[in-house]
């Protein structure tokens, strides 16, 4: 495995058919048109492009529903798949970097010996890293929590979930932060203006006296919590607008980016967006678009213990910022390397030439998180183990000044060639969760059975109760397939 550490200060905030048959036989994927570059399995030939670049992205809600989903006897639709959230939906066993910078990792592994994409196919994991930071020591919170109250909110596991994961953060954070409260339904109104968590109580009785009503008019919830936001924004506190939703909005704009233009000025004082999903039936794109194009994340919940989890711990871990507009670049070496593809990130995909470009946004990433992508790359004949196979660049905007920074780390063919069975547990654990996604997805390089092996195995390794949940969501999933 391979390590760097930049030095410098960096800020990024933030750190979702057809389908196998019963015999494990996978259906084609229905893939759109093959763009410039592409072959028809979905690999790039680096003739045609050496460089995938796309921006760094920390959302996980995508597993989140498509566990609750099959835990509840359905699969999710393709649409609703997206790979790289599967994959960053684990930890990592990537050691931090000593100062207020970027690790990155590349390492990775030949395939297991039932993965169908022919021997000249190596694994690739490129893993980046921060630094985690002091809960002491953090800035203070300023916190707009916009909160559905529609009639869809009413099921069980939604609204109540959402209450009852709020009185558990309002206990934890600190007396000097700050949390106000909006509520929308088919009207947005303002249930608590930004309050200081010293007087918890008035902000426990906001929480209670929340309740369901008609219609989701998701874009007047949003407007009005970046106006209370931006009414109670306190200058050097991390301020942030946090939607709770079902995403299933059906008045006013539905639309991810006429609701956002008309809060560009207030994200633009740095009031990013984080969006927490509920509800058995979940509006997933909405959410997400919402979340990248508000410079923040998107999880999704269904459980107490998970809501209590995300509030109480990924939540004020996500509140200060070490890179902003974060993106990465991988340069393929075309004398060792014929093509590649990456799974998953095709949402945050970007022109090469946007890599260096500042004014183009990138992804928010948060102290103490990874983002993991996961390339399969097919070796050109005669590659020999002290070729390159890659240089991987990661750019990101300092916070504080928006200085740009880089930092870089190269892989050789002899990186890559270890055997499976022997590779670090955790890049097993994304081989299993990408690829999972990817047969999801009508994939045919791995058959659920497989994949759940893979998966136990990891378990045993790495002894984390949801890798073995993984592994049981897979064989799960193989039996309603």
């Amino acid at each position: 495995m391979l390590l760097i550490g930049a030095a410098t200060v960096l800020a990024l905030a933030g750190c979702t058919a057809d389908h196998t048959s019963d015999s494990g036989a996978s259906a084609p994927l229905q893939r759109p048109p093959v763009a410039p570059g592409e072959d028809s399995a979905g690999e790039t030939g680096t003739d045609e492009d050496p460089q995938s670049t796309f921006a760094l992205d920390v959302d996980t809600a995508s597993y989140g529903y498509a566990r609750r989903l099959i835990q509840d006897g359905r699969l999710p639709d393709r649409s609703e798949i997206r790979a790289e959230e599967f994959v960053n939906s684990f930890a990592q066993d990537y050691r931090e970097p000593s100062g207020d910078g970027f690790a990155v990792y590349v390492d990775g592994a030949r395939p297991p010996s039932f993965h169908e994409a022919g021997s000249e196919v190596r694994l690739m994991r490129v893993g980046l890293q921060t630094r985690r930071e002091d809960t002491e020591t953090r800035k203070d919170a300023a916190l707009t929590f916009v909160i559905d109250v529609s009639g869809s909110m009413s099921e069980r596991g939604r609204l109540d979930l959402v209450q009852d994961a709020l009185h558990t953060l309002v206990d934890e954070l600190r007396p000097t932060d700050s949390v106000a409260i909006v509520a929308f339904s088919g009207e947005a109104r303002v249930v608590r203006e930004m309050t200081r968590v010293s007087d918890a109580g008035s902000l426990h009785d906001a929480i209670d006296s929340l309740h369901t009503e008609s219609s989701t008019n998701l874009e007047g919830g949003l407007v009005l919590g970046y106006r209370v936001a931006r009414d109670g924004f306190r200058s050097g506190a991390s301020n942030r607008v946090i939607i709770l939703s079902d995403g299933l909005a059906n008045v006013g704009n539905t639309d991810a980016a006429p609701i956002l233009s008309q809060v560009r000025e207030e994200a633009a004082k740095e009031i990013a967006l984080l969006g927490v999903g509920v509800g058995s039936e979940y509006g997933d794109s909405l959410m997400e678009q919402l979340a990248d194009r508000g410079d923040g994340f998107v999880v999704y919940v269904s459980e107490r213990a998970q809501a209590r989890e995300v509030f109480v711990k990924q939540l004020p871990a996500s509140l200060a910022v070490r890179a902003l507009d974060a993106k990465a670049q991988v340069t393929f070496d075309s004398e060792a390397v014929e093509s590649y593809r990456l799974i998953g990130y095709e949402n945050r995909a970007l022109a090469d030439q946007d890599f260096r470009d500042d004014r183009v946004d990138g992804g928010e990433i948060g102290p103490g998180h990874s983002v993991t992508a996961l390339y399969a790359v097919r070796l050109a004949e005669g590659a020999s183990d002290g070729d390159q196979v890659a240089r991987v660049r990661v750019r990101w905007l300092d916070p504080a000044d928006r200085e740009p920074s880089e930092v870089s780390e190269s892989v050789r063919v002899a990186d890559l060639g270890g055997a499976f069975e022997g590779a670090a547990p955790r890049l097993q654990v994304c081989y299993a969760a990408g690829f999972f996604a990817e047969t999801l997805r009508g994939g045919r390089e791995a058959s659920y059975d497989d994949l759940a092996r893979v998966a136990d195995r990891a378990a045993d390794s790495t002894e984390d109760p949801k890798v073995r949940e993984l592994a049981e969501l897979i064989d799960r999933a193989s039996r309603l397939d």
